[in-house]
């Protein structure tokens, strides 16, 4: 199970937005590359880069930064506000391994599929973002008709292998994943899932790890407020962290 140290940016600055509300932010960093540096030197080979400004339609330099922390040599997942063609092929060029599709697989599919036929399946994640079981878009502002599963088995037909599942009520919250809805969804769709939202303690990392459905888990506010040391959330987590 791979560990994803949270790196959200707004404003140039690495922040917390609790249930995404762009009201209840908190402010940890005024230097992502120095926060992802930190990450990477404790043993991070993942880290999971968010553009809240993208995702909430705002204007913002984010891609410079995201090229300035892929230039550590580390693999970024990164995605917030990707929605268009030339928005995944300028995230690739800055250095992104990885882009996260939200809104726009909700909205163009076949923008999922041609991103899967030029870049492949290992590049591309799509974000199952859900409040009370239903996804939600444009920075978790509109509410769709989709619960995550049937999200997840549509996405599934047209070749994506990688998801992102977030609990909305959960993010920034510190009360524990959803591990449940994360698992079901796993099975339910037999795509890759990585877990988002509420990690708390190790005993979440440890759960999510046993539960043998769960490819990763993306840990912002935990970390952030020294809930756990990362070192000991990888080493649960297993060798896939490793280089």
């Amino acid at each position: 199970m791979i560990i994803f140290p949270a790196i959200d940016l707004r404003g140039g600055k690495v922040v917390r937005l609790r249930e995404g509300d762009p009201k209840r932010q908190t402010t940890y960093s005024e230097d992502p590359v120095a926060t992802a540096r930190f990450w990477q030197v404790r043993g991070a080979t993942w880290l999971h880069v968010v553009n809240l400004d993208g995702a909430l339609t705002e204007a913002n330099d984010n891609s410079g930064i995201l090229a300035q922390i892929a230039e550590l040599d580390v693999n970024v997942q990164f995605g917030g506000g990707l929605r268009t063609a030339s928005d995944i092929a300028a995230a690739f060029a800055r250095g992104a391994s990885r882009v996260v599709l939200g809104t726009a697989a909700v909205q163009n599919p076949t923008l999922v599929e041609a991103a899967i036929g030029r870049y492949g399946a290992e590049a591309v994640c799509v974000a199952l973002d859900a409040r009370n079981g239903f996804v939600t878009t444009h920075g978790w502002k509109q509410t769709t008709d989709l619960t995550a599963v049937e999200l997840g088995k549509q996405m599934a037909d047209v070749g994506v292998r990688h998801v992102l599942f977030t609990d909305v009520a959960k993010d920034g919250g510190l009360e524990g994943v959803n591990r449940e809805a994360t698992v079901a969804l796993a099975h339910e769709t037999g795509l890759s899932v990585i877990a988002s939202g509420g990690v708390s303690s190790l005993d979440d990392v440890r759960a999510l790890k046993d539960s043998g459905a769960v490819a990763g888990a993306v840990i912002g506010m935990a970390l952030y407020e020294g809930k756990f040391d990362l070192r000991d959330a990888l080493a649960i987590a297993g060798a896939n962290n490793a280089g």
